[in-house]
């Protein structure tokens, strides 16, 4: 175990990048597992990206580490703690972002406003356990393989796809909760040509069908306090 190797801003991004995609994986196993459903988990458009698990899991990281925990147990209870606020500030901030809520555990006993249960928690705790125990040595090794010159190129390619991907999937979003809550869609008799690029994008890419398929998870909670699912 390489505990005290420096956390540089290096590592948090593969650690991002790395947890995105297997929190990926992991939730849609664990859903088809539990449910019996296959379907999409993705947190972005583009690409199999759930980004809230990549913030959480270098965040963690990142915390366990300047905390020097060592011990399975201080690693568990920082866990706990420090998983659960993560992600029910993050359930905040991808709300205000999106406008949208990507989950809820109010189906789950003892939760939280419906935005962190104690199960999940829990699972927080033994997550933690095995980022710094076994995670983290074998990331940290496989990222010094790789040159400097030739990370920072990778970095700098993999960072701009994400911001790209984060913007049309805002755009995405609030194109088809627009068209299906509120019955707005763009159309224009412009000659500019960027207005007729919007529109056929809109339009033609965001489609009901698509946006129902990449999140078919996604709920808004109306003013008078209800909450709707927009695929259904």
């Amino acid at each position: 175990m390489e505990q005290s190797k420096k956390v540089t801003i290096h590592h948090l991004f593969w650690y991002f990048l790395i947890f995105s995609v297997l929190g990926l994986i992991i939730e849609t196993l664990y859903c088809y597992v539990t449910t019996g459903i296959l379907e999409s988990r993705k947190g972005l458009l583009w690409g199999p990206f759930c980004p809230v698990y990549g913030v959480c899991g270098a965040a963690l990281i990142f915390v366990l580490d300047k905390l020097n925990c060592k011990s399975v147990i201080k690693l568990f209870i920082v866990g706990f703690v420090f998983g659960s606020i993560a992600e029910y500030i993050l359930s905040y901030g991808l709300e205000a972002v999106y406008g949208i809520r990507f989950w809820n555990y109010e189906y789950l006993q003892y939760n939280l406003n419906g935005r962190i249960s104690l199960l999940f928690s829990f699972y927080w705790g033994i997550l933690s356990i095995l980022l710094i125990k076994f995670a983290k040595p074998l990331i940290d090794k496989l990222i010094d393989k790789i040159k400097p010159h030739t990370r920072n190129i990778i970095e700098l390619g993999i960072f701009i796809f994400l911001v790209i991907d984060c913007i049309a999937t805002i755009w995405g979003i609030q194109t088809y909760q627009n068209r299906v809550l509120y019955n707005k869609e763009f159309i224009t008799d412009s000659n500019n040509i960027v207005l007729q690029i919007r529109q056929k994008i809109e339009n033609d890419y965001f489609t009901n069908e698509r946006m129902k398929r990449t999140f078919p998870n996604l709920r808004v909670r109306l003013e008078n306090g209800e909450e709707v699912w927009l695929s259904k």
